[in-house]
């Protein structure tokens, strides 16, 4: 269930962000390497804009990648998608995680259903 509920939310998050949020042309201006629980170094862009209101933003993303390709290298143009009322809540369009929350999301409910179905056969032959 821990899947499924990391993928649901994560899809939520976008949809909201689809649905509410507000898209920018911004750039890619340093990358922030961090370490994975396995000791693999992953590397977070961290992307600027300018918000509708005018106000300078520059956040870093919750996704990261193992190498920095060039469509995200320092100085790229990227379109961000952000929460015009909390710009922290953004994505970057193509970096925004979705495939992965929807891997987790199908994987948390083939879990949850085969659980769920194992133990309604038990419960009946009882």
């Amino acid at each position: 269930m821990g899947f499924l509920a990391v993928g649901v939310v994560g899809l939520r998050h976008l949809s909201l962000l689809r649905r509410k949020g507000v898209t920018a042309v911004g750039r890619i201006v340093r990358h922030e390497a961090h370490k994975g629980s396995e000791g693999d170094t992953y590397y977070l862009p961290v992307a600027a804009w300018t918000s509708q209101d005018g106000k300078a933003c520059e956040h870093r993303s919750r996704y990261g990648r193992g190498s920095v390709g060039s469509a995200f290298r320092v100085g790229a143009t990227v379109t961000v998608r952000y929460d015009p009322e909390n710009t922290r809540r953004f994505s970057i369009v193509g970096m925004d995680g979705s495939g992965l929350y929807l891997l987790f999301t199908t994987i948390g409910a083939t879990f949850t259903l085969c659980t769920v179905t194992v133990l309604l056969v038990r419960l009946v032959t009882l």
